[in-house]
């Protein structure tokens, strides 16, 4: 049975271009066509106007249930209250609304299966190198790479956005992945905080407010683009590449989003895997390396060797050199444990008011590491930022 849609409900929450071509193309050829017509499929688009029917329920109208009165944005219904008289018409009616809750999750995860529905399919497998190197494995880290920080040279020294950031990653990566061996594995390690700010308030979870560069739902969808951009890049010199997105203290929801969003777009890419953001340590073992991950807010360097023999007993009995990579500090810091090896990356990102203010003054580059299966680290590579400006 076909759904009936209040299409002028519909298009007073769509919030997207997407959402309001897709709603506008409904209501003149329906959902079937539609689909056919914009290349998704039937259900990518029925869960797209499911969840602008919830919206438009929280928000009072559903001409269907006779709700006809909008509560402000910021607002949803609690509840509606309606008397009917004889003739069956509405005589009264009470609604009552409150103002809705943060649910920055939901939100994002809403935003992210969107923007996945709307290209899954159309990323064509890159044709893989026709020789590889099987017993390395390039590690490229990124530290803190703050997409979507905001700085104004009069203030912090140096201009810096969404775009800048982008321009620079992409050219440092590039720079490392052409002096890189062509080695069968790649392993992109964010270290966490690869977006500047979670949610629409562009505070920290600790309250304090953030200089955003344009508005947050941009920033989101530029940087998942720019992670698809750098996993294409190291995909066409490397015949397998594996993704982890650490997660970070200043973006706890979006660092797995991130890890879904790029997990859908490279569905039909054999040759990516993208580790599950689940918890605040990832581990990789190669030959006879074992490779931690983690941002570095939560647990002391001296603690991590500790911390990888307890959550991998076997892999730390079976191997040699081991290593543990960390952002969060935004300066280099290299510490040999007993029996693991803790190191901290800077970040391309420029300060922003804040970190100019309290004097932060630490370099800018990013690495390529290049491990053998059997002794370890044996080179690697620096890109200064001012190498690619």
């Amino acid at each position: 049975m076909a759904i009936a849609y209040d299409f002028d409900a519909l298009e007073a929450v769509a919030s997207t271009e997407t959402q309001k071509r897709q709603v506008e193309m409904v209501r003149r050829l329906g959902v079937n066509a539609t689909a056919k017509e914009l290349q998704i499929t039937r259900r990518s688009l029925q869960l797209t106007l499911a969840r602008l029917v919830g919206l438009t329920a929280r928000r009072g109208l559903s001409a269907h249930h006779d709700m006809t009165h909008a509560v402000p944005a910021q607002y949803e219904v609690r509840g509606v209250s309606t008397l009917y008289g004889p003739d069956g018409k509405v005589s009264q009616q009470w609604v009552k609304s409150r103002l809705r809750d943060d649910d920055a999750a939901r939100a994002m995860r809403e935003a992210i299966e969107e923007m996945a529905a709307e290209y899954r399919g159309t990323a064509k497998p890159v044709k893989a190198p026709a020789r590889s190197m099987a017993g390395l494995l390039s590690v490229y880290p990124m530290g803190d790479p703050h997409i979507g920080c905001y700085a104004w040279a009069a203030e912090a020294g140096e201009d810096f956005d969404v775009e800048i950031a982008r321009q620079d990653l992409l050219s440092a990566a590039a720079r490392l992945v052409d002096v890189a061996p062509a080695s069968e594995r790649a392993l992109i390690c964010n270290l966490g905080d690869f977006f500047h700010a979670d949610s629409l308030s562009q505070m920290t979870k600790s309250g304090h407010k953030l200089d955003v560069d344009t508005r947050w739902p941009r920033v989101l969808r530029l940087g998942c683009q720019l992670m698809v951009d750098l996993i294409t890049l190291a995909l066409r010199k490397h015949a397998k590449v594996e993704v982890i997105n650490a997660i970070g203290n200043h973006d706890d929801h979006s660092s797995i989003m991130l890890s879904a969003f790029l997990e859908a777009w490279f569905h039909a890419e054999p040759r990516v895997h993208v580790h599950p953001t689940t918890s605040k340590f990832h581990y990789v073992e190669f030959g006879r390396c074992l490779i931690g991950v983690t941002h570095g807010d939560t647990v002391k360097h001296l603690a991590l060797g500790e911390l990888m023999a307890s959550d991998r007993p076997e892999a730390w009995g079976r191997t040699l050199h081991r290593y543990w990579y960390t952002g969060h500090i935004h300066h280099t810091s290299k510490t040999e444990l007993r029996g693991a090896v803790v190191e901290s990356f800077r970040t391309l990102a420029a300060k922003d008011a804040w970190h100019a203010a309290q004097g932060y003054r630490s370099g800018r580059d990013m690495y390529a590491i290049v491990l053998d299966a059997e002794h370890g680290e044996v080179e690697r590579h620096r890109c200064d930022i001012r190498q690619v400006r």
